[in-house]
């Protein structure tokens, strides 16, 4: 049955293209005065690209606006937990790595040697936050961890021969 109904809209589609092929082929043999159709399509061209783009920048400033990018997950008058960490080939040199479930938290991410991705994982493998550790700059990321259990910090930026071993561990109480 699909393949019934794939046959017959692929030859309807051939059927219009060899349609449209030759009124095109008929028509090019007529003498016509070329200005007016180009200024009339520049027209359109110049409306809809200025349209698209309209609607392009209201769409990401609207949605923009609501990433929580470089904002802390926690109240003003809250001081969260600050744990350095320096990521080096192979592994992880963490200030903390034992957290209380609420508590929130603000890792000050940077490299030793290379670029590396910090991405902290829960026990289902799923990525709950993530950002670069690069050599001479810290980025920061803000959690607050919900639930108890082991988390995972992996390497997400190959980094070399034992970048598969570049693993740490963070522990959340109740």
């Amino acid at each position: 049955m699909v393949q019934t109904v794939a046959w017959i809209t692929s030859l309807v589609f051939m059927s219009l293209i060899v349609i449209v092929f030759f009124a095109v082929a008929v028509k090019s043999k007529e003498r016509r005065d070329y200005e007016p159709i180009k200024k009339k399509w520049y027209k359109a061209r110049k409306f809809y690209a200025t349209t698209v783009i309209t609607i392009l920048v209201v769409a990401a400033l609207g949605t923009l606006r609501q990433l929580p990018y470089d904002q802390p997950v926690y109240g003003e008058a809250v001081e969260p937990t600050i744990v350095d960490v320096k990521a080096l080939q192979f592994g992880w040199d963490m200030s903390q790595t034992e957290f209380k479930v609420g508590e929130p938290v603000e890792f000050h991410v940077t490299s030793q040697d290379v670029t590396h991705g910090f991405g902290i994982y829960n026990e289902d493998k799923t990525l709950i936050a993530q950002t670069q550790a690069m050599p001479e700059y810290t980025n920061v990321v803000y959690i607050t961890f919900d639930e108890p259990g082991t988390y995972e910090i992996l390497c997400m930026e190959y980094c070399g021969l034992a970048h598969h071993l570049m693993i740490g561990e963070i522990t959340v109480t109740e």
